[in-house]
């Protein structure tokens, strides 16, 4: 039985915490004091996740965890980990870390974590749930065959829209560290990755080479939307911008054959649709896959005059922008996004004594394809990977966007 301790309590821990109903040998120990752990800690022992406490400081929480999830906004992860590590050095036995995506809003940051996760002998969770999803794995499972007799994967689009995020500092880039690429790119860049790695290689065997992409601000950047979202998130997108729709290319290069296999990428914050959506194909020599999230076996129906009847929609899918009309449900979002994958591949990992399938170090070069990405979307060119200079320059490389200076590239 590991014991988790959450610090967070936001969206992303309620996710995780619905999704521990699903995995044996999970418990829920603890929660940090911030807003909303009352209600999570309630929420677990109502569910018999455990027995879990609020602790008010990150120390105690780690003497009464075996695990610590790092589920808190951006802006707050490396000094989240300085305590968690202050805690271990001073003598406090813990298991392991994790981290939700991203691991970092800068190569610095993430690799700075990374860092003190060795010094204090730390087994790693990166939390990337896409390349969990198991309309991915099950499909490329079924494709093992054709991969042997023809050959991987050649090209994969990935893509993560929905209408914008939930929580005031997602929009803010100085607190965030960008917009929509930061926020999301992140997942189709991996996962894009993660398909294209021929079977029974590890994850990092495809070697980056070339990184193209656009950021634009299509949407959020509108004088009507700029005023909603100051009205509704006090963020300034008229001094303060962050891009609402990215879009790019990775290349990368296969080390034995040589081969060169392409990921491309878009995100968008401006999905006036059903809600969030996840969508996937990828290409290879006589074969193919495809994924959409919103392909539900379920739907429901709500006229105008029973609409006022409605309950939360997002009870229904994450992101829902409507509350009648036909709408998509998915009856197990944890399950269909990966979440209950990641925590089952963690346990495991964790209980063997080794770093998840997908550690901190790996968490650490998303984060730097990331950036590569606004590096090059800056540059209006594509990004050599393979150049000493360029690979310098990103390890202490901040985006433009992320500086609060998004007006100077994303207004004409």
């Amino acid at each position: 039985m590991l014991k988790i301790g959450f610090v967070g309590s936001g969206f992303i821990s309620q996710f995780l915490a619905k999704s521990m109903l699903s995995v044996r040998d999970l418990e829920l120990a603890g929660v940090l004091n911030r807003g909303g752990a009352e209600e999570l800690a309630s929420f677990a022992r109502g569910q018999n996740l455990g027995d879990c406490q609020v602790y008010d400081s990150i120390r105690e929480l780690c003497q009464n965890c075996d695990v610590i999830a790092i589920f808190a906004p951006n802006f707050a992860r490396v000094e989240i980990v300085e305590q968690i590590a202050d805690a271990v050095k001073s003598g406090v036995e813990l298991t392991g870390v994790i981290a939700e995506k991203p691991l970092g809003r800068t190569v610095e940051e993430a690799r700075r974590q990374v860092t003190l996760a060795n010094e204090c002998n730390l087994l790693t969770a990166y939390f990337e749930n896409q390349v969990f999803m198991p309309a991915i794995t099950n499909a490329l499972q079924q494709l093992e065959p054709q991969q042997k007799a023809m050959g991987p994967l050649t090209l994969a689009r990935a893509g993560e829209e929905h209408a914008g995020p939930h929580s005031s500092w997602f929009w803010d880039p100085r607190k965030q560290g960008g917009g929509v690429l930061s926020d999301m790119g992140c997942h189709s860049i991996a996962v894009g990755w993660y398909v294209l790695t021929p079977e029974g290689q590890p994850l990092d065997f495809l070697e980056p080479v070339a990184v193209s992409a656009d950021t634009s601000l299509l949407k959020w950047g509108q004088p009507k939307y700029r005023e909603k979202l100051k009205s509704n998130f006090g963020v300034d997108y008229e001094q303060f911008p962050a891009e609402d729709f990215a879009t790019g290319i990775v290349t990368f290069r296969n080390p034995e054959t040589e081969q060169r296999v392409k990921a491309q990428f878009t995100v968008s914050w401006m999905y006036d649709k059903q809600g969030l959506r996840l969508n996937l194909d990828a290409l290879g020599p006589g074969y193919a896959l495809e994924m959409n999230s919103l392909d539900s076996p379920s739907e429901i129906f709500i006229g105008d005059e029973a609409a006022e009847a409605i309950a939360d929609s997002e009870l229904a899918l994450e992101k829902s922008t409507a509350s009648r009309g036909l709408l998509t449900i998915q009856p197990n979002e944890a399950d269909l996004y990966g979440y209950t994958g990641e925590l089952v591949d963690m346990r495991d990992r964790f209980n063997e004594g080794r770093d998840a399938t997908l550690s901190w170090e790996y968490g650490l070069q998303i984060t730097r394809l990331v950036q590569a990405a606004y590096l090059a979307a800056e540059r209006g060119e594509t990004l050599d990977l393979t150049d000493p200079e360029v690979n310098e320059e990103l390890e202490s490389y901040k985006s433009l966007i992320a500086q609060g200076k998004g007006a100077d590239i994303l207004y004409p």
